[in-house]
């Protein structure tokens, strides 16, 4: 890994050489193997995990929600400094449960409850990835956060009218 603080200037001015001669000749069109092609794919029918996801519509809410929570638990694993894997891990279990909580039914009869549970699964999910094993102290504070915080959204988005 190149550290500024080497005197080794040598090394580093050949990489940002060949770095810079790299992204110059990946733009030009007069590479070998690069050819101009015409025409187009017209494709009318459904490919096999477009056919899954449009008969499993939970899996599909539960698979978005499992990516987008892995993304937000390896940031705050890597901010915190607790580890990218294990706050990915946590992120997309909570991330997953988050979602097919929105996606429910039942729950979209009641969005105040809704908007509360989400909250205290994405805030309880946030106080684990960010902190030690074993502290259900802060997992639970954490949760109460993301309750509150739910609760406030359900009631601003809902019930106040």
């Amino acid at each position: 890994m190149l550290n500024p603080l080497h005197t080794n200037h040598k090394n580093l001015a050949r990489g940002l050489a060949f770095a810079m001669a790299l992204t110059c000749f990946s733009s030009l069109s007069i590479l070998p193997g690069q050819a101009q092609l015409n025409g187009g794919i017209n494709r009318n029918g459904l490919s096999g995990t477009q056919k899954f996801f449009a008969a499993h519509p939970k899996v599909k809410t539960a698979t978005i929600g499992s990516g987008v929570g892995t993304a937000a638990g390896a940031l705050t694993g890597l901010i915190s400094g607790k580890g990218v894997v294990r706050g990915a891990a946590i992120g997309a279990g909570t991330g997953a449960s988050a979602s097919l909580v929105g996606s429910s039914e039942i729950m979209r009869k009641h969005p105040i409850l809704r908007d509360t549970t989400v909250g205290t699964i994405s805030g309880a999910g946030l106080a684990l990835s960010g902190t030690r094993r074993g502290k259900v102290k802060n997992m639970g504070r954490g949760a109460g956060v993301g309750a509150a915080m739910g609760l406030a959204l359900g009631l601003l988005r809902t019930g106040l009218n």
